[in-house]
């Protein structure tokens, strides 16, 4: 067979022309924008502008709409890589990451976010012999699911062993109770007694001290919102143009924290937020917008920080961002001469400066603002008492915004939780990379080859060293090794103008390695730097040692962490701890996991004082939360019910949890899933759902997996709106068994529950139509309970209960009110 020639197997069958030529570029500028859409539209194109992001779409329109811009054009929910116009077609395809100039992200696979990665595997993790906390009980030994009879019905248990091997069951429904333990590493805490105060007793003190604080913070809380406040107007245009042109994609939590913020602005009482991310999660940003919507209204924004660094890196960041904007910026640390300083009071006072960034110096008695309307925090633990008692006198009624990256886990502080409303970014910027960290020897070949590759891929290095009578030597050596780098040193014991002028010739890459102590660990933020190395890196707090490892991987490039400490043999256990922890933990967003790690978890440690991080210890991390969440719920319901009384009476919050008996038969049978620690598993997500929602995704993932549904899992969803049911009513408890309904008030007769309208429509219709319907109030010597005499099943129950929603709260149907799937129980 004879071979085709190469021209007869390439020639093109056909060929086809068209003519098309590339987005124009518009520099941001709407005006030129808006003229070039309309000479489109003149020549008979049809406009299309295309973003997967629908805020960017109403950002736009609001643009137009504020500069009048009569225009035809129609959005698409779709990302391209760039822009286009089609003559042929007569088709001009714009996308909004280039009329903005942002960084257009690639998408990445989303997994699990973090919390649910860790809840699912805590507990597919519990296995058998695993210690485990019960709030009411204490610490106990898990031994697996058991099934107990319960009048002639089967259902499901955790098991759980006590001290002198007593049992617990664990009924599935209070599976919320239970968590797993992490205490102290490497040692097993002891097993509680059932029946003995001293588990009482430890949560009883725990309570108190924790209450002794949160009042004094309730109280600063009160203050505040009684506090007349400025409400700044909604978002304008500028707002908008000015959130549109940040150049990275803005993560869920960023977008949710900015919306947080600009609320809370527009109310009449001042603002007291605390946003609390991981280091280079985009903290900033919400900061500079917050800023900006003060500015547009005319007022001042002031930005406290706790290092001179910082000052200069913020004045750098929100002069580039805010360069297109009619804004002021300046700032004042100790670069700036006293003629500087006397300068920038006189213009502050005059009105001249819209934002100002600082250290204490901002806390100075001759610092006067003209008109000062919101105040930025950051890093607000580096501060010390005195200053922050300038700061409270300074913040009564000025919006108050603080940023952390002290990672603080979630409820954690419970200031947070009682006197300031906290938003959390956990998510990472699109496309950013895990760091890679290992710990090593001292070594001069590593050291040059991690300096040669940083440099060679076009990227800085940072080399810490925490001694200055040695930053020298290190020089000489760094200089030594690797000849044709440009080395430069950095210590907060230098001339304050020459330390200025050596970061910011770092900033603008001038040198390659940037030799200093600790002082870049707060804030510096230099996208270029991708390599840090740490020298004795066991003399540093495992926070410290989170701050510096966040100085890299502030971009989409792959950064490397060295930590030089001496072999592992001769270091002190708690110094092995925290290096091999930071090494564990080099996640984005691994924080969380470092604070808990770090016992004194330093948020707690300080306000609890030292006793409490033992108490942590020693009954686990997630139970501490909970107890937390208790105490703090039962001060706003005794103290302060008067201030919170619009927040209990909106959430019924006088019933935190429902304990819940039946003899139906109300589990996941063998049959279905056979695998214990998967019905585990299926329990405990199913006694997180809080909505008919919740129930018909869980209802469909079951049936998806395993199957028809069987009727024991029916009755288990009915069980839980039960539950939602009683926690409207004011119930602490259910029983229906034998054909009665009993059912508990709350059982704190000094609980303002007993004062409010709710309970005395209640005690009303029972007296009205209590004959009818068989109902009455039973008073024992410490409980008030509502029975109902011959009720056929769960149905029944659940109807009776929703006949009193409907008493008390006729326009509101119930959460659990709804029929769901497979609703056949009876």
């Amino acid at each position: 067979m004879a071979q085709p020639t190469p021209s007869t197997v390439h020639r093109p069958p056909s060929t086809v022309t068209f003519h098309a030529k590339p987005q124009p570029s518009f520099n941001k500028n709407f005006d030129l924008l808006i003229r070039s859409l309309h000479e489109l539209r003149a020549s008979g194109y049809e406009i299309y502008i295309c973003s997967d992001n629908p805020k960017q779409i109403a950002r736009l329109q609001a643009i137009f709409k504020e500069l009048k811009a009569n225009l035809e054009w129609y959005p698409v929910e779709t990302a391209l890589s760039a822009g286009f116009i089609d003559e042929d077609l007569k088709i001009a395809c714009l996308t909004d990451h280039q009329i903005f100039q942002r960084f257009h992200p690639y998408k990445l696979r989303t997994g699990f976010t973090k919390e649910q990665a860790l809840n699912v595997r805590l507990i597919r993790e519990l296995q058998p012999g695993d210690f485990v906390t019960h709030i009411d009980h204490g610490i106990g030994k898990y031994s697996g699911l058991q099934k107990i009879e319960i009048g002639g019905q089967m259902q499901e248990a955790v098991r759980l062993v006590y001290k002198n091997n007593d049992i617990l069951y664990v009924s599935i429904h209070s599976l919320h109770k239970i968590s797993k333990y992490i205490g102290r590493e490497g040692e097993a805490p002891q097993l509680s007694k059932i029946g003995s105060d001293a588990w009482k007793q430890l949560k009883a003190r725990t309570k108190k001290k924790i209450k002794d604080i949160a009042a004094e913070l309730i109280k600063l809380y009160a203050k505040r919102r009684a506090a007349p406040g400025h409400a700044f107007p909604p978002d304008g245009y500028l707002q908008n143009e000015l959130e549109a042109s940040f150049i990275y994609e803005d993560t869920p939590d960023q977008v949710k924290a900015t919306q947080d913020v600009k609320i809370d602005m527009e109310k009449d009482y001042p603002m007291d937020r605390l946003i609390c991310g991981d280091v280079g999660f985009g903290k900033t940003e919400v900061a500079i917008r917050a800023a900006f919507k003060a500015v547009t209204d005319g007022k001042q924004a002031a930005v406290l920080v706790p290092t001179t660094i910082l000052a200069l890196q913020h004045w750098k960041t929100f002069t580039d961002r805010l360069k297109d904007f009619p804004v002021t910026v300046d700032y004042v640390n100790r670069f700036r001469s006293a003629k500087d300083k006397t300068e920038i009071f006189k213009k502050l006072a005059a009105g001249q400066i819209d934002i100002i960034i600082g250290t204490h110096a901002l806390l100075n008695k001759e610092v006067k603002f003209k008109d000062l309307g919101l105040l930025v925090v950051d890093e607000e633990q580096k501060f010390g008492v005195a200053a922050k008692e300038k700061l409270r006198a300074l913040q009564v009624n000025v919006d108050t915004l603080t940023l952390t990256a002290t990672p603080i886990p979630r409820t954690l502080q419970f200031s947070l939780m009682a006197a300031r409303d906290m938003s959390i970014l956990r998510t990472p910027p699109p496309n950013r990379q895990p760091i890679h960290t290992e710990i090593r020897v001292f070594d001069d070949d590593l050291i040059k080859d991690a300096i040669y590759f940083e440099i060679h891929r076009g990227g800085q290095v940072f080399f810490v060293h925490n001694r200055v009578t040695d930053l020298p030597k290190m020089v000489e050596l760094l200089r030594r090794l690797c000849p044709d780098v440009d080395v430069a040193m950095a210590h907060g014991q230098m001339e304050s103008d020459h330390l200025e002028k050596v970061l910011v010739e770092f900033i603008d890459r001038k040198h390659d390695v940037l030799v200093c102590t600790n002082i870049i660990e707060t804030g510096l933020d230099i996208p270029n730097a991708n390599t840090i190395i740490i020298n004795r890196a066991d003399m540093f707090g495992l926070s410290d040692l989170h701050q510096l490892r966040g100085r890299v991987g502030r971009s989409n490039v792959k950064a490397f962490c060295y930590l030089f400490a001496p072999p592992m043999s001769v270091l002190t256990p708690e110094a092995r701890k925290r290096l091999r922890t930071i090494e564990e933990f080099s996640d984005l967003g691994s924080g969380f996991q470092v604070a808990m790690r770090d016992l004194d978890i330093r948020g707690a440690g300080n306000l609890l004082g030292a006793e409490q991080s033992g108490f942590i210890a020693d009954i686990g991390y997630e139970t501490y939360q909970k107890i937390l969440d208790e105490a703090i719920q039962e001060l706003k319901e005794t103290d302060f019910k008067d201030l919170f009384k619009d927040e209990l009476a909106r959430k019924g919050a006088y019933v935190r949890d429902v304990t819940i008996e039946t003899d139906v038969e109300m589990l996941i049978p063998d049959e279905y899933v056979s695998n214990t620690n998967e019905r585990l598993s299926l329990y405990t997500q199913l006694d997180e759902i809080e909505d008919e929602a919740g129930i018909e995704r869980f209802a469909q993932m079951l049936t998806d997996r395993f199957g028809k549904l069987p009727k024991q899992v029916n009755f288990l969803f009915e069980g839980l709106r039960l539950r939602w049911l009683c926690k409207q009513l004011g119930f602490e408890r259910l029983i229906l068994k034998g054909g009665k309904l009993r059912c508990y008030f709350v059982s704190d007769p000094q609980s303002s529950f007993y004062e409010t309208e709710q309970f005395h429509k209640i005690v009303q219709f029972i007296g009205e139509k209590g004959r009818i319907m068989g109902l009455h109030l039973k008073q024992t010597n410490k409980e008030l309970i509502f029975v109902q005499d011959e009720v056929r099943g769960m149905k029944q129950a659940k109807g009776t209960l929703e006949t009193l929603i409907g008493v008390v709260k006729p326009p509101l149907p119930a959460p659990g009110a709804a029929s769901g799937p497979g609703e056949n129980p009876g």
